[in-house]
């Protein structure tokens, strides 16, 4: 099991390529050599940033449990992915531009979702949300790559944007003054993502959802969904 690190300077494993935090994968290293422009490493992680969250759709359907499933290449393959794996892409790219990182997690209410995942998943508690851990500056800095701009549009929320010196965490509040997200238990930073912790509270939180097929099943479409529950 992976154990969780001190959040404090970061160890050789925030630098090291993992199982699922793969930087050591060619199409990881390839993406990092494109989008990490900048001046410093705080640019460069800004620049990565934005590459994983807007290049990437978030797809909460398609969450496959799997090492392979849960790879940052894996999402990077799929052009998209739910928050674990797209933090865990952010995280490798960093890593392979020569950036500290690691991938963290807190559960959270989601006040925001479709009607398929409310029913399916009988709760508004979202365990494990991810993120990625960015070293900058002497100091940990958050970053939550997860809802592409264009989402985020169609659903009336703020974007998180990330400039490498304050935390980009989900918004309380949507546009309209909605509830969106709340913060409900921190888990803690990882080197790796650990799969067997997520998989077994998915199973105890949300049983029989998440199959081999995802949520919803094969035929199960967000972005339909999405659009069709926003007049899009």
């Amino acid at each position: 099991m992976t154990a969780a690190i001190a959040p404090d300077a970061p160890g050789p494993g925030a630098l090291a390529p993992a199982t699922v935090v793969d930087s050591d994968h060619p199409d990881v290293i390839a993406f990092a050599r494109e989008h990490a422009r900048g001046a410093d490493d705080r640019e460069r992680a800004v620049a990565l940033y934005y590459a994983v969250r807007d290049g990437l759709r978030y797809d909460p359907y398609r969450v496959d449990l799997s090492v392979h499933g849960m790879k940052g290449s894996t999402a990077l393959a799929n052009g998209y992915g739910w928050c674990v794996p797209k933090a865990a892409l952010l995280a490798a790219v960093c890593r392979a531009a020569g950036i500290p990182a690691r991938v963290g997690y807190a559960d959270v209410r989601n006040h925001l979702s479709t009607a398929r995942m409310r029913e399916q998943m009988g709760t508004d508690l979202f365990v494990w949300h991810g993120y990625a851990d960015l070293w900058l500056d002497g100091a940990w800095r958050k970053a939550t790559p997860a809802f592409n701009i264009e989402l985020c549009e169609r659903f009336g929320l703020l974007p998180l944007e990330f400039d490498g010196v304050e935390d980009s965490i989900y918004h309380p509040f949507d546009r309209a003054g909605n509830r969106h997200m709340e913060y409900v238990r921190q888990h803690g930073a990882f080197d790796d993502v650990p799969l067997e912790r997520i998989a077994s509270d998915f199973a105890r939180y949300y049983p029989g959802v998440y199959g081999s097929d995802g949520l919803g099943g094969r035929d199960a479409d967000f972005q339909a969904d999405v659009a069709r529950e926003t007049g899009g």
